[in-house]
């Protein structure tokens, strides 16, 4: 298994698509890869529900993660997001990441019938044979219908050896509690519930994945220099700062959220691919005011 590093500001890019035709659009999404990197974020993590992974093709799938992957270029990780109702095409997919030059893979299983904890088991261990990318479970029972108990996501960590990190986003901190606990603090496992951040890395996250940090780079990273330091009240006060817009984009949705907010800031990365429906007027005006308090900028924050 190749071994990777991975901390912090995991950034979630959104797929930028043409108006006109809606195609993905290639110099958008370098622009954005580019703009998170100079910000100063730990990895990139494409594919995921940010970037619409469900609504793409396998050709548009697989030209983002080409794209992205040529892109960083080794600048920081590259942790691709895979999620496919089947294990043989979700084994195809991280054979493509890597054979594409991802660091690592991040898995969310998904499935039409209620999968048993053998069956989420052996779907991770069968990907896990069909490549040697270090692996990252995601549990995120309200978009996969499956909720990964601590005990199986731990367990999974012992007997399968790709299988090395954890993200948690069911949006209970006492499940990062009990990750901490069964692993010894030896198992990295990241936030991904934006508005549990500051609680996380009191509990031993080792990062936050996040597409917040599109928005207000700045601020995720001050987050996590601030929890790192050790510094509680400066987190406290930069994580309050910013709590409005984590709540804003999470109920509201990631992708047209964080679309309408670079739209704001002069960034035309067009609508989400339907069903999803661009951010109306009433939320566009919302989303400004929040990220002008946020920022103390105006809702300006193109590169």
């Amino acid at each position: 298994m190749q071994s990777i590093d991975l901390h912090g500001i995991v950034a979630y890019p959104i797929t930028p698509f043409h108006d006109s035709d809606g195609s993905v659009d290639d110099k958008m999404l370098v622009r954005l890869i580019d703009r998170l990197i100079d910000s100063g974020v730990h990895a990139i993590a494409p594919l995921g529900s940010t970037g619409e992974s469900a609504y793409l093709s396998e050709s548009e799938w697989r030209h983002v993660v080409e794209t992205s992957v040529g892109r960083v270029a080794g600048r920081v990780p590259v942790i691709v997001g895979i999620s496919e109702l089947t294990t043989a095409a979700a084994a195809r997919r991280a054979v493509y990441a890597e054979q594409a030059g991802a660091d690592a893979i991040m898995v969310l299983p998904t499935s039409y019938w209620k999968l048993g904890e053998e069956e989420v088991f052996q779907h991770y261990a069968r990907i896990a044979a069909a490549t040697g990318l270090p692996i990252m479970a995601y549990n995120n029972p309200a978009t996969s219908g499956i909720d990964m108990s601590p005990e199986l996501m731990i367990r999974m960590t012992r007997e399968i050896d790709n299988v090395c990190m954890i993200k948690e986003s069911s949006g209970d901190i006492q499940r990062m509690h009990r990750i901490h606990e069964l692993s010894g603090g030896t198992v990295p496992f990241f936030n991904g519930s934006n508005p549990l951040a500051l609680e996380a890395f009191a509990a031993g996250a080792s990062g936050w994945c996040t597409a917040a940090a599109c928005l207000i780079p700045e601020q995720t990273l001050s987050l996590y220099a601030a929890a790192q330091a050790g510094d509680m009240a400066a987190a406290r006060a930069t994580f309050y700062r910013q709590l409005p817009l984590l709540q804003f984009i999470l109920k509201g949705g990631l992708p047209k959220t964080v679309k309408a907010g670079l739209r704001l800031s002069g960034l035309e990365v067009g609508a989400p691919r339907h069903p999803v429906l661009p951010l109306d007027a009433a939320g566009c005006a919302a989303l400004a005011a929040i990220l002008s308090a946020v920022t103390g900028e105006g809702a300006s924050l193109a590169a």
